[in-house]
C-alpha cells in the first residue's frame, strides 16, 4: 500500500508485514541528512497516537536525540568517568562507583535508559531491601541514579527522568547520642593518658570532623591569633589502576565462584565473605605496580564554608604549645626515620594518623571512660553543638562554629537534654499556675491600733 500523508512532515501506511507504520520528520542530523523517526503498531489509531506523541515532543523541543540509547551500565560508566569526576570530591566519587558496581549495574544495568520504567526501579529497590540493605543505602542509590538520569534528560537522550516518578524508601534519621558534660570530661580524662590527647580535645571541644582533625597541619594553625584554618582533610581513597589492562593486572586476585556455606577463610570478616568478582572485573587496583590516586590523601573539604577559620578556645593554647614541643622532641629522637608532613597529629614517625586507627582508639577510650558505645560523630560534632546550646549559645553562632551551610543542619546536630526540658516546663508551669507561697502567712489578728490606721488610710483615699 502506498504511503498516506498524515500531515506535511509525517506519514502513516500499512506495510506488507501487516503492521501500521508511521514516520515523523524531526529535523536534520549533525551530518545534514533528514532525521526521520519510525513508529509501528497493530492498528491505525494506535500508530496515529504514537505519531502525534512524537510530533508533540518535537514541537516542544523535548524529543530525544537520534541514535541507539546506551544501557544503564554504559551510561553510568560514561557519567562517572567523564561528567561526575569533574565535580565530585574523590571520596564521593569512590562511593558513587561502589554503589554503581554493587547495586545499580546488577539490578538495572542491562536496561536501555530510554526503556527504563518506574517499575524496574521499584523492583530493584525492593530486592535491595530484601537482601538486607539499609533504607538509607537504597536512598543513596536512588539519588545517584536520579542524578545520572537527570543529565541524560538534559541532553535529550531520554524523554523523562523516571527516577522522579519513584518514591524511595523513607529513612528514619539516626538519633544523635552526644556526650553529657560529665561524659565528655570522663572521656578527655581517659584521653589525657595518651599522646593523642590534643586530637580528642579538638574533636570533642571544637566539633571537628575526623578528616578535618587528622588533616590539620601546622602552617594552618595560628597560635598568636588563636585560629585554626581547616583547609585540608585526611581521607583514605580507593586506588585506581594506572596500567593499560586492569582486568589482566588483577588476574591472580579474581574470584568468580562464591564461597561455600561453611567457609572458614573469611571467618573473621565483619561483613562476611567477599562477593565474587563480576565478569571483566577491573578491581584489585591496590596491587597494580603503577597504581594511583589512593591511600591516605590530603583533600579539600567538601564546601567552602567548611574552610572557614575556627577560633581556638584560649585554655587550649597552652596544651597546643605543649603538644608541639612534644612533637619536636619526637622528631629529634626519630632522626632520619621521621617523615615530615607538617601534620598536627602524627604517628611516632611523623606520618598522619590512619582514620581506622583513630576510630579504634575512640572505641577504646569509650570503654576506658565507662561510656556506652556510640558513633564518632556523636562524641565530637554532636557533643560540641549540644553543649554549646546548653551553655546558652544561639543557633547562628553554633552554625558558624560547626561551619554548616544551613541552620536546619545545625538543629539536627543539637540534641535537647531532658534536664533542660524539665526545667523549661517547670518555669512554664509557674507562669500559668504558681504554687502556694512558702513565705510567712498573711493572716494576723486585727488590733485597735490597726483598726485606727485603716480608718486614717480610708479617710485619705476619700
Amino acid at each position: 500500500m502506498s504511503p498516506r500523508k498524515a500531515n506535511l512532515e509525517s506519514s502513516i501506511y500499512l506495510g506488507s508485514d501487516g503492521w501500521w507504520h508511521g514516520r515523523v520528520t524531526m529535523g536534520t542530523k549533525n551530518d545534514g541528512s533528514p532525521d526521520r523517526r519510525h513508529r509501528r503498531a497493530k492498528s491505525e489509531p494506535e500508530v496515529k497516537r504514537k505519531v502525534r506523541a512524537l510530533e508533540k515532543l518535537r514541537d516542544e523541543g523535548r524529543a530525544p536525540v537520534a541514535g541507539r540509547k546506551p544501557t544503564v551500565e554504559q551510561w553510568m560508566t560514561t557519567y562517572l568517568t567523564t561528567i561526575a569526576s569533574l565535580k565530585l570530591k574523590p571520596r564521593s566519587l569512590d562511593d558513587y562507583w561502589s554503589k554503581t558496581r554493587n547495586d545499580i549495574v546488577p539490578g538495572l544495568g542491562q536496561h536501555r535508559i530510554d526503556k527504563l520504567q518506574p517499575g524496574h526501579l521499584e523492583r530493584c529497590y525492593a530486592d535491595m531491601l530484601r537482601a538486607g540493605r539499609a533504607p538509607s543505602h537504597v536512598l543513596k542509590v536512588h539519588r545517584i541514579l536520579s542524578r545520572a538520569l537527570k543529565i541524560a534528560h538534559r541532553r535529550r537522550m531520554i524523554v523523562e527522568n523516571v527516577a522522579t516518578l519513584v518514591d524511595p524508601p523513607t529513612v528514619d534519621e539516626t538519633e544523635a547520642n552526644p556526650f553529657t558534660v560529665e561524659e565528655a570530661k570522663a572521656f578527655l580524662l581517659a584521653a589525657a593518658k595518651r599522646p593523642t590527647f590534643m586530637r580528642w580535645l579538638v574533636g570533642v571541644g571544637m566539633g571537628f570532623r575526623q578528616g578535618e582533625a587528622l588533616g590539620l597541619r601546622w602552617p594552618y594553625v595560628d597560635l598568636e591569633a588563636e585560629l585554626f584554618h581547616p583547609q585540608w582533610q585526611l581521607q583514605r581513597l580507593t586506588w585506581r589502576h594506572g596500567c593499560a589492562n586492569p582486568h589482566l593486572c588483577g588476574a591472580r586476585l579474581h574470584r568468580f565462584d562464591p564461597c561455600p556455606p561453611d567457609c572458614t577463610k573469611h571467618k573473621g570478616y565483619k561483613r562476611g565473605c567477599p562477593k565474587p568478582c563480576p565478569p571483566g572485573c577491573t578491581r584489585h587496583a591496590s596491587t597494580c605496580p603503577i597504581r594511583k590516586g589512593g591511600g591516605l590523601t590530603y583533600t579539600r573539604p567538601k564546601t567552602k564554608k567548611s574552610r572557614n577559620a575556627v577560633p581556638i578556645p584560649a585554655p587550649f593554647i597552652p596544651h597546643l604549645r605543649a603538644h608541639k614541643a612534644q612533637q619536636d622532641a619526637l622528631r629529634e629522637e626519630a632522626g632520619e626515620a621521621w617523615q615530615e608532613f607538617d601534620a598536627v597529629f602524627t604517628r611516632p614517625d611523623g606520618r598522619p594518623i590512619d582514620p581506622r586507627d583513630d576510630w579504634e582508639e575512640f572505641k577504646e577510650l569509650l570503654e576506658e571512660a565507662g561510656i556506652s558505645d556510640r558513633r564518632l560523630y556523636d562524641g565530637s560534632r554532636h557533643t560540641t553543638g549540644t553543649i554549646l546550646n546548653e551553655l546558652g549559645v544561639d543557633m547562628p553562632t553554633i552554625m558558624e562554629i560547626l561551619r554548616h551551610t544551613q541552620i536546619s543542619q545545625t538543629r539536627r546536630y543539637v540534641k535537647g537534654r531532658s534536664a533542660l526540658s524539665k526545667d523549661a516546663m517547670h518555669r512554664m508551669g509557674n507562669a500559668f499556675a504558681p504554687g502556694p507561697s512558702t513565705g510567712p502567712s498573711e493572716t494576723r489578728s486585727e488590733t485597735a491600733g490597726s483598726r485606727a490606721e485603716r480608718s486614717r488610710r480610708r479617710r485619705r483615699i476619700r
